[in-house]
């Protein structure tokens, strides 16, 4: 099993927002807010500075996640979404380990991310990497009930 993870390319939009539409809504819904991220990755988050990676299996695209800058000192970690038949196979750590990787090479001070209490196994991932909860600021997301942030 080959396993790489790479940066945003093209051609895998589609496969980034089919990815994350899967998991919203199997626990939650789609949201306004993603509608407008998806259609507009270029401009919402890799414009500004942010990236989307991607973790491929044998050249398929197995999970993704986005680092959206916030400001020049902190990121946040959102849109992670593992494809089902790979779940279990830890390859969220890769996708975690690339984006802690990419702020400190921005030499940023922390990430955040705001998730849901519902996420269990995405919430032990976050605590496994020592992101503490934090007060949750002001949202776009109805389904966010949680905030967490990771000092670097």
């Amino acid at each position: 099993m080959t396993v790489e993870i790479i940066t945003y390319q093209p051609q895998y939009k589609n496969l980034f927002v089919s990815l994350n539409k899967a998991w919203l809504e199997e626990y939650f819904f789609v949201e306004n807010h993603d509608l407008e991220v998806f259609e507009n990755i270029e401009d919402i988050i890799l414009k500004p500075g942010g990236e989307i990676f991607f973790c491929l299996v044998n050249d398929e695209v197995a999970g993704t996640v986005a680092m959206q800058k916030v400001n020049d000192k902190v990121y946040e970690m959102a849109k992670l979404a593992i494809d089902k038949k790979f779940q279990g196979q830890k390859l969220s750590n890769l996708l975690v380990d690339a984006c802690i990787d990419f702020a400190k090479k921005k030499q940023a001070e922390k990430i955040m991310l705001v998730s849901s209490r519902k996420l269990t196994p995405a919430l032990n991932l976050y605590r496994k990497y020592n992101f503490i909860e934090t007060p949750l600021d002001e949202t776009d997301y109805h389904r966010a009930d949680i905030q967490m942030e990771l000092y670097l």
